[in-house]
């Protein structure tokens, strides 16, 4: 890589020239460069709508780019290791609907761990394939579900010899890693396509001290949030493609289907930007994040009741790596759940966590993460700790385990099925869901279309409700939409819906 090259900001640069030729503009958007002056101008200032241009004349298109936005894709594309890149402005969920429905059709078999993102979901009901899924390995003591290991993937490419493709979560919301590597080669080994979500990973391609990315492990394709650890814009993503079995024409034809044919200018700037600081600046600013990472564990680990998970602890899990940029925070030994710590820390110390699960908390450092941010929390779990701290037995969920639904239909035929209302509850054990239930963060459905609802998905739902999570799903209250068995013509081909 020319590191020399990435000083320029093709995209970003034109916009600027843009703004500063004194346009008079007669296109959209309806603001006119900010010449509307809200509420949301006084706080932004002038500036934010100015860059808010909607592809005049200089500054490309992104669905058929030529000029500034393909040589900003092309250097972005070298930046990541990667042999093209697509800039994703409707977030990382568009560019694993787009990797699925490159991958696979109808009928088709995709391998893949059970925990994946909803927007993965999405992909199977629209392409109509068929998920094998592989249980990931899972953490009883904290509650989480980690990698995948290469035995599970081998296992069930054996069982599953005619599947088209695998997907890979890499790294999970928790940070954990799966060996890549290892599981490209078998992979390929076998004619199918690996597909990776590296939505939380788009910083590891530029230390050597975390672990190694997905373009640099051999996957075919992979998904970046370049907002989530990279620095850019919420909603700015990246499609990345390494493989040159992968049809970049047929990439950019599925993204023309999906993505907004009005991106923000905003967003692809600051994709722009982010690839140069980055390249020039990232390996010193994650090597920042990781050491203040280690400064909180340091704080953090005289603390009683607190216990921070590292990477010492996955090891020991085996599991084969873990980004330790990132807190994970064991908190049931103060009595109260991970929900309920999420909640008072935002509450009562205005510090918003990323997520909360049954027994612990995640908190991300990133490369804009600083030492005060650090210390505030520090501070709190510290107050927490002489709050509750041996007043309470430890946090323990009754029987609580992981494990996924049944899965009786496609999530396709699921989704188009005729169905009914009725009450979650105990008298929907046994029913076929007809839609996906997740807790959000981080949007991984409990159920989707095509499963049977059980008993303990019903008592996780409830205890979710208790714990005030936000719970997503499409019917408004204590209700779920199930298959009506009763009105529904089954085909013998199983594909007359379509």
């Amino acid at each position: 890589m020319d590191v020399e090259l990435h000083n320029k900001t093709p995209f970003y640069s034109a916009v600027i020239s843009y703004i500063n030729s004194s346009v008079t503009p007669f296109d959209v958007p309806g603001h006119k460069l900010g010449a509307i002056n809200t509420e949301l101008r006084k706080f932004l200032g002038r500036r934010a709508f100015e860059f808010d241009v909607n592809a005049p004349k200089g500054l490309d298109n992104l669905n058929h780019p030529r000029g500034v936005l393909k040589e900003a894709q092309e250097l972005f594309a070298d930046a990541f290791g990667a042999r093209k890149a697509f800039f994703l402005v409707n977030g990382s969920s568009v560019g694993l609907l787009t990797m699925i429905l490159y991958s696979v059709k109808a009928h088709d078999k995709i391998i893949l761990p059970r925990n994946v993102h909803k927007s993965i979901i999405n992909g199977l009901i629209l392409s109509g394939a068929i998920p094998v899924f592989i249980k990931p390995n899972i953490d009883g003591e904290l509650g989480i579900a980690g990698g995948i290991n290469l035995k599970s993937i081998k296992d069930t490419i054996k069982e599953h010899p005619d599947a088209k493709a695998v997907l890979i979560i890499n790294p999970t919301y928790f940070g954990v890693t799966s060996n890549l590597k290892k599981i490209a080669e078998h992979v390929h080994e076998h004619n199918m396509l690996l597909l990776v979500d590296e939505a939380h990973g788009s910083h590891f391609h530029f230390s050597d001290r975390l672990p190694p990315s997905a373009m640099q492990s051999g996957a075919d394709m992979s998904v970046l949030s370049i907002h989530k650890t990279g620095g850019s814009l919420t909603q700015s993503s990246a499609l990345l493609v390494k493989s040159e079995r992968i049809d970049c024409d047929e990439i950019q034809n599925i993204l023309n289907m999906l993505q907004s044919t009005s991106p923000n200018s905003l967003l692809l700037a600051s994709l722009d930007v982010t690839r140069k600081y980055l390249v020039l600046h990232g390996k010193r600013a994650i090597g920042h994040s990781i050491e203040l990472a280690k400064y909180a564990v340091n704080r953090l680990k005289d603390i009683p009741g607190i216990k921070v998970v590292d990477k010492k602890y996955f090891k020991e899990k085996k599991e084969f790596g873990y980004d330790s940029s990132r807190l994970v925070i064991k908190v049931n030994e103060l009595g109260l759940s991970g929900f309920e710590i999420y909640n008072i820390l935002r509450e009562e110390y205005s510090i918003q966590l990323e997520l909360a699960e049954t027994y612990c908390i995640l908190a991300i450092i990133t490369i804009g993460t600083k030492k005060k941010h650090i210390d505030t929390l520090v501070n709190a779990l510290n107050d927490l700790s002489y709050r509750f701290y041996g007043k309470f037995v430890p946090y323990i969920v009754p029987k609580f385990q992981y494990s996924f639904p049944k899965m009786l239909y496609r999530p396709r035929l699921a989704f188009h099925a005729p169905y009914k209302k009725i009450k979650l509850d105990d008298d929907a054990i046994g029913e076929v869901s007809a839609e996906s239930i997740m807790i959000y963060p981080p949007g991984i459905p409990l159920i989707i279309p095509g499963e049977v609802i059980t008993k303990e998905l019903v008592d996780m739902l409830d205890l979710y409700q208790e714990q005030g999570s936000t719970i997503l799903k499409q019917e408004e209250g204590p209700y779920i939409k199930v298959i009506d068995k009763d009105n529904w013509k089954l085909f013998q081909n199983d594909e007359s819906e379509e």
